[in-house]
């Protein structure tokens, strides 16, 4: 499972011009990429250090501060551009396997006490985001 992680004042997404999910930061913006190994355990992972990870200002946690998150699906994050000009995809999970880990990831983050605006899995969405720093990192679960 991987994750790009932001720091943002606000974030948003759309999906045929309406808007579907948003927050108004401080807050995390996540793009999520799962990967066939995946499961439960990288689930439960990513999910924790997302909530805990101190990445806002004053080295505080959202959990520490209930700041908000958005997470957008994204298969793309395991596209491999290493060779010719068009990236593989291979890496990347079906939507029936990995639906249900965006799913329970969103769910874990919500259990763990987030508030969580979600995009719409498979869609094509456009995303908005003020970066607050810029920061970004990004996760591998191991």
């Amino acid at each position: 499972m991987r994750a790009v992680v932001q720091r943002v004042s606000s974030a948003s997404v759309s999906v045929c011009g309406e808007v579907v999910g948003s927050i108004e930061g401080p807050g995390l913006l996540v793009y999520l990429g799962v990967t066939h190994a995946d499961g439960p355990d990288q689930v439960a992972w990513t999910a924790r250090k997302i909530w805990d990870l101190r990445l806002l200002r004053d080295e505080v946690s959202a959990s520490e501060v209930g700041a908000p998150v958005l997470v957008i699906s994204q298969f793309t994050l395991y596209g491999d551009a290493r060779k010719g000009r068009r990236p593989s995809w291979s890496a990347a999970a079906p939507g029936p396997v990995s639906e249900p880990l965006y799913d329970a990831l969103c769910d874990e983050l919500i259990r763990l006490g987030a508030e969580v605006a979600r995009g719409v899995f498979g869609a094509d969405m456009q995303v908005a985001s003020v970066n607050d720093g810029p920061v970004t990192l990004i996760l591998e679960a191991p």
